[in-house]
């Protein structure tokens, strides 16, 4: 049998500010598999989920999906991260999923998976924000074909509209998310998107993690635009006991701009969904002490209850 998970513990009496630096982060990692054919049979050990939900106790449902998933930041270039990152690394990861993605449509398919979550470009949709124009041959033209050809798969696509990515022009102008002036800037693009993608996307996902993200970027420092305070890393600038605070409370006021005009817009037209995709994090009390219990409580509230 697996061993018992450990839970994560919080304690306030011994360390004050030990609330966020005791969550645990996931660091994000993948592997790049460049496949000589989409057939499932290239794998020794390969089973299809087609091959298993012929199986008597296989009861999950019609309805039931199962996906995968990808993000424009770690296939698509150039980005804000790799703008800041400069890593060659990532670069060469990049182009090889760029270069297997329309392989990958046809493994899943034989895979059985009907469903792919994947994140649009912010900003290569908008790469100067509101400041400027829309990019519509090299990034709105290739998102509609994509739609098309997850479509032509019968797979269901599930868009989310960023993933961590987000226009430079918007970080040198005003300080993206550290900025309330970020929610209109999310709003148009968000329109554009609702507008253009629409009538081909019935779930919709506004950020993702973004939990994490308010961490790496603005507490930790470890992903652009790398800020926070000396004593957590070798920040240029930041303050890593306020800043995550106002970049979460900025990113909810976008995503609720963004809810708002699906709703009363879009929504009854496309017949779409939209929500938020959260990384779940569980707290307990080092002990039943009052400053333990509440910062589990505090905890709980900046990863789970935005």
């Amino acid at each position: 049998s697996e061993p018992p998970r450990k839970k994560n513990i919080v304690s306030m009496e011994t360390k004050p500010s030990m609330c966020l630096s005791l969550l645990p982060f996931l660091f994000l990692c993948f592997t790049i598999i460049t496949l000589a054919s989409s057939s499932s049979t290239w794998y020794d050990d390969h089973i299809s989920l087609r091959e298993v939900s012929q199986e008597e106790n296989f009861n999950f449902g019609k309805d039931f999906l199962f996906g995968t998933a990808s993000s424009a930041y770690q296939i698509l270039k150039p980005s804000f991260f790799l703008f800041l990152l400069q890593c060659s690394v990532i670069n060469n990861l990049v182009v090889k999923l760029m270069r297997i993605e329309s392989g990958d449509l046809d493994l899943m398919k034989d895979l059985g998976v009907n469903s792919y979550r994947f994140s649009l470009s912010w900003a290569r949709i908008l790469p100067k924000g509101r400041f400027g124009d829309v990019n519509m041959e090299d990034s709105l033209q290739k998102v509609q074909s994509k739609l098309s050809s997850i479509s032509f798969t019968g797979m269901e696509p599930f868009v989310t509209l960023t993933h961590y990515d987000m226009p430079q022009e918007l970080e040198c102008r005003y300080g993206s998310w550290l900025n309330p002036q970020i929610r209109e800037d999310f709003e148009h693009y968000a329109e554009i998107c609702f507008r253009h993608f629409g009538n081909r996307v019935k779930f919709w996902t506004t950020f993702n993690e973004p939990n994490v993200q308010v961490i790496l970027c603005y507490r930790k420092g470890t992903y652009p635009p790398s800020r926070c305070s000396r004593t957590f890393a070798n920040c240029t600038s930041g303050g890593s006991d306020i800043e995550p605070l106002v970049a979460a409370h900025n990113i909810i006021r976008s995503h609720l701009a963004a809810v708002s005009l699906y709703r009363e817009v879009f929504q009854e037209k496309q017949k779409g969904k939209i929500g938020i995709v959260m990384n779940a994090i569980w707290f307990e009390p080092v002990s039943d002490s009052l400053a333990d219990r509440l910062a589990t409580e505090r905890a709980q509230a900046f990863y789970l209850t935005w």
